[in-house]
């Protein structure tokens, strides 16, 4: 499974971007995916998940009321709506398809990866 990120880029504090994930085959459809995120100097960290059929979803304390995961399984892919971006949500971001079907927070429940897009967040 290859997984293709974009969406990423520069925006002001209090604005908005939209990522979305293509995962090269179905099986992601029955699986968990999610998001992280690696700041400069950091260690990776979650963000959010959705379980494989959307209807669970989990988020990091930090992006909670801002942030929504949604998928389109028919479409293999994985979306992160990020409204209100802070200076702090500045990373990398990566997307990930679960070993298992319910959503997850911890890396080592995660087996495919993406290559991570860029997002910077101006004050």
């Amino acid at each position: 499974v290859q997984l293709q990120a974009s969406g990423g880029g520069l925006v002001q504090a209090g604005g908005s971007l939209r990522l979305s994930c293509q995962a090269s085959k179905r099986t992601s459809s029955n699986n968990a995916m999610g998001w992280f995120r690696q700041a400069l100097g950091k260690e990776r960290e979650f963000v959010a998940a959705i379980d494989w059929n959307g209807a669970s979803r989990i988020y990091a304390d930090s992006v909670k009321g801002r942030f929504t995961i949604s998928r389109d399984n028919g479409k293999n892919t994985v979306y992160l709506q990020m409204n209100s971006l802070k200076p702090e949500d500045t990373a990398v971001y990566y997307c990930a398809v679960a070993l298992r079907s319910r959503a997850a927070s911890v890396t080592s429940e995660y087996r495919y990866w993406g290559q991570g897009t860029q997002v910077t967040v101006s004050s």
